[in-house]
């Protein structure tokens, strides 16, 4: 249920996913910076690192 509600939190805001997943590393920075460059790419690397285990 955790997963579900993060993947659709990394639809709006994957920083933010990625946050609360990892706690505060590099991998928010990256999910950021992919953000910034466009929407898809933040949302794609967000639901990558939110989904892996």
């Amino acid at each position: 249920m955790v997963k579900v509600l993060l993947v659709l939190l990394c639809l709006v805001l994957p920083f933010l996913a990625v946050l609360i997943k990892d706690g505060p590393s590099i991998k928010v920075l990256w999910a950021f910076l992919l953000q910034l460059c466009g929407h898809v790419p933040g949302v794609v690397y967000g639901i990558y690192q939110v989904v892996k285990d």
